[in-house]
């Protein structure tokens, strides 16, 4: 870095780079800064005899690029948002809104745990292909140059990890159920960005990328509506729990058959039957056989009826088909 006189508007120095020096000061390499040019998304250096001269303008957007692309952006969109400022219409907004989108969702703080640790909570055996799998799902972060140690990221989740491997819950059993909870779980998060989208933010989006005024006042949205979608889910989860934990209390204290809790569960129909009729069939296969001769009885009405409605569908499609 080269240093120059003071500045006539500033009255203060002004730092000059030479490409090397800037590469070095904002960590991106010559090649990716000469690309960043080509591209439009730097502006036009100073020429002076056969050297470009960068200054500080040139090193703080090289900062904005990397920092919008950590959080995901295409460069296609970060030279949007860049050229929205370039013009005036300001990117202090824009930028407040994307923090605060990328901002953390949850009060909890990322902890770490060494192999070891993670050895002693979970039966004490080195477990690899576990450990592999825990970082292939994000519960664990490896930490570089750091072969003993993770980052946990949601100490919660772990630790519901290690109940239920308490609890006699295999590794693969918890890592499979952690997929295809996750998978339900982001169905979710999408639907409520789509529904919020439409009826709260659509109005910001109008512009591309939106106005400053309209972007600070998007992220004091997220800001207050960021924890409705947990607060919706933790009701309504346990709304579900306690209807169908207790159907699964009463039906193991009563019966032996399987109980499913998905769309096709149904609560169980009592259907009252003339003392004459019980007192009859219990004559005919005795007491404890009631039960069971009932429902076989019931079994086969139901067949009856369903064959007698295909071949009725049956016998009217011939009859159209003969009209015809």
């Amino acid at each position: 870095m080269t240093g120059t006189g003071p500045s006539p508007a500033a009255g203060r120095a002004v730092a000059e780079y030479r490409i090397e020096d800037l590469a070095h000061a904002s960590g991106a390499t010559v090649r990716t800064i000469r690309a960043y040019q080509d591209r439009g998304l730097l502006p036009t250096p100073e020429r002076r005899g056969r050297a470009n001269v960068y200054r500080d303008t040139h090193l703080a957007r090289l900062r904005q690029i990397a920092d919008l692309l950590d959080r995901g952006y295409t460069l296609a969109s970060i030279k949007e948002l860049l050229e929205a400022w370039d013009t005036g219409r300001g990117l202090g907004g824009v930028l407040g809104l994307v923090a605060e989108v990328h901002g953390p969702w949850t009060d909890e703080r990322a902890d770490r745990i060494t192999r070891a640790e993670l050895n002693v909570k979970f039966g004490g055996v080195p477990d690899e292909q576990a450990v592999t799998e825990a970082v292939d799902l994000g519960v664990l972060e490896r930490i570089p140059g750091r072969n003993d140690e993770f980052l946990v990221p949601s100490p919660q989740e772990l630790a519901v990890a290690v109940e239920l491997y308490a609890a006699g819950v295999p590794l693969s059993a918890i890592s499979g159920h952690l997929r295809e909870l996750r998978g339900q779980v982001e169905q979710i998060a999408s639907r409520f960005l789509e529904f919020t989208t439409e009826h709260v933010f659509a109005r910001y989006l109008g512009h591309r990328p939106p106005t400053d005024a309209d972007a600070s006042e998007a992220a004091s949205m997220v800001r207050r509506l960021r924890p409705l979608a947990q607060q919706t889910v933790d009701a309504e989860l346990a709304r579900a729990m306690r209807t169908f934990a207790t159907r699964h209390l009463e039906h193991h204290l009563t019966t032996e058959e399987p109980f499913t809790s998905g769309a096709h569960a149904t609560t169980p129909v009592v259907v009252a039957l003339p003392p004459t009729t019980i007192t009859a069939v219990e004559r005919l296969v005795g007491r404890e056989g009631a039960s069971a001769f009932i429902a076989a009885a019931a079994e086969r009405e139901v067949q009856a009826r369903t064959l007698d409605v295909l071949a009725s569908s049956h016998a009217n499609a011939d009859q159209i088909d003969q009209m015809g």
